[in-house]
């Protein structure tokens, strides 16, 4: 692992408040919802000899792969692990299909892995992953959790799944 992603890792966690985790684990999970709203509308072109429920469970499977978690549904994981060849190929093409998620992906990865730590789970191999696959944007700056939490905000608003957020509120005229 570079020695970047090892150094914010360990500055991070420590001083990382436990009362922001799960609002930071709320904008890890949009940006993976993002991701597979992505996948899911580039499988449909892609694998045409699929039936809808197969390509749905294969972005999702992608998604829960790079973030190292495990789908509820045991049919999802009964799907991934018969075909774990095509989910690694998919894997291996996201740096160019998904290019222009590469920064919040980056991002999301890494506030995963200092949310895990801050709770004693070790998730750095979904960053070894990513940075295998392309995917870790190593000379991103780690954003400050604040500035993490607007731009994924402002993401899923542009994606249509929050609304627009204004960091300042308007001006409202007196009571006359």
């Amino acid at each position: 692992m570079s020695d970047e992603i090892n150094k914010a890792v360990n500055e991070a966690a420590p001083e990382f408040d436990s009362k922001v985790v799960p609002v930071m684990r709320e904008a890890i999970v949009m940006v993976q919802m993002i991701m597979y709203q992505r996948l899911k509308e580039d499988v449909q072109s892609r694998y045409q000899d699929y039936s809808e429920q197969q390509k749905i469970w294969l972005a999702g499977a992608v998604v829960n792969n790079l973030f190292g978690t495990e789908a509820a549904d045991p049919e999802v994981n009964a799907f991934a692990r018969d075909n774990r060849e095509l989910i690694e190929q998919e894997l291996r093409e996201l740096n160019t299909r998904l290019a222009d998620l590469i920064p919040h992906l980056t991002d999301a990865l890494r506030m995963q892995t200092i949310c895990d730590n801050h709770e004693g789970i070790h998730s750095i191999p979904c960053l070894l992953m990513a940075k295998e696959l392309g995917l870790l944007d190593e000379e991103r700056v780690l954003p400050m959790p604040s500035t993490f939490m607007i731009a994924v905000r402002q993401l899923g608003a542009a994606y249509g799944l929050v609304e627009e957020f204004s960091a300042t509120p308007e001006v409202e005229d007196p009571p006359a």
